[in-house]
């Protein structure tokens, strides 16, 4: 028997000729190769004051397809208010369902949550400035680029051991500096861990060398290193003392910013706190402190849905320092 999902608006004008004919449900599902129970259930839906018409028929079925479009996106009022939480919190569409998933084995397509937000009827709500990229609409992703700069000892990435892609052992590094407003004025220091995503950022007063080699052996200090993937900026030029430490410096190829993704990425969290062209002078580590915790309580789907800050517990246990680090 064929199986059709749908019946269609010609299968509905033969049922009611076939039914003004005497013919049974049983005959008309043999003719139509359907079901009897199909047959049955569209008449029973469809039919209008006990007669069945193919016209009132399709009319009844566009309607419910109409309003089917426009019923409540979420199962029940408590996802609805968990995921107006949660992007308020920050959390993208895909964070918040595979958390639903995780804690309250609930399913629901990160896809519900984009119709949601963009729907026109809820316009005014300006929902989508809860969103990563606080866009109106949906544009395409573009990673930044880093500049080419000679740096003294520079240690390709090529030459880096290939298991560290893998990702399978902690204390291999990704490090950037973000700029703000004025070149010359603070900057953060960014270091992030690439198994478990876990990030540390500093706020140092420049972009010299001396004060990020500096923010990164205060950085290094606190959890063990392996390695440190950079840029090609000149602020790493110092990046030898870290050699002396037993920590070993490679550098990505120029105009490869997706060598260091996990950093990119990462940097990118920090700017929907703080776009470019912010001004960063009144910037405190306390301020920074506070947004580097979020972004370390968020839930990453690459994480299977686990926090950088949970996913850190598991591989180490530290000692005398706040989850804010």
């Amino acid at each position: 028997m064929i199986k059709r999902k749908k019946i269609t608006a010609n299968e509905r004008d033969k049922i009611a000729c076939w039914l003004n004919q005497g013919l049974s449900q049983r005959k008309i599902a043999s003719n139509l190769q359907r079901s009897v129970s199909s047959i049955n259930e569209e008449i029973n839906r469809n039919s209008w004051k006990g007669n069945y018409e193919a016209i009132h028929a399709q009319a009844m079925s566009t309607k419910r397809k109409i309003q089917a479009g426009h019923r409540q996106p979420f199962h029940s009022t408590w996802i609805y208010s968990y995921v107006l939480e949660k992007l308020r919190q920050g959390w993208s569409p895909e964070q918040i369902c595979g958390r639903l998933k995780l804690e309250f084995k609930i399913n629901l397509h990160w896809e519900t949550i984009y119709r949601f937000i963009y729907d026109t009827k809820n316009k005014e709500k300006r929902l989508w400035e809860y969103l990563p990229r606080k866009q109106k609409k949906r544009h395409k992703k573009y990673g930044r680029k880093v500049t080419r700069d000679r740096i003294p000892c520079r240690v390709s990435i090529h030459l880096r051991n290939k298991t560290i892609e893998s990702r399978k052992t902690f204390g291999h590094w990704e490090g950037d500096s973000i700029i703000g407003k004025q070149i010359k004025s603070k900057v953060i220091h960014t270091e992030v861990e690439r198994k478990t995503r876990y990030l540390q950022a500093l706020v140092i007063n420049s972009k010299t060398s001396l004060d990020t080699i500096q923010a990164q052996k205060k950085i290094f200090s606190r959890l063990p290193t392996k390695t440190v993937t950079m840029d090609n900026g000149l602020e790493f030029a110092k990046h030898q003392q870290l050699n002396k430490l037993g920590i070993k410096t490679f550098f990505a190829d120029p105009y490869c910013s997706g060598q260091r993704g996990t950093n990119e990425n990462t940097n990118g969290l920090i700017r929907r706190y703080l776009p470019k062209k912010t001004s960063f002078d009144n910037l405190t580590q306390e301020d920074l402190d506070d947004i580097v915790w979020e972004i370390n309580n968020r839930p990453k789907k690459i994480l299977k849905f686990m926090t950088p800050l949970e996913m850190l517990k598991l591989e180490i246990k530290i000692k005398g320092c706040s989850d804010s680090i």
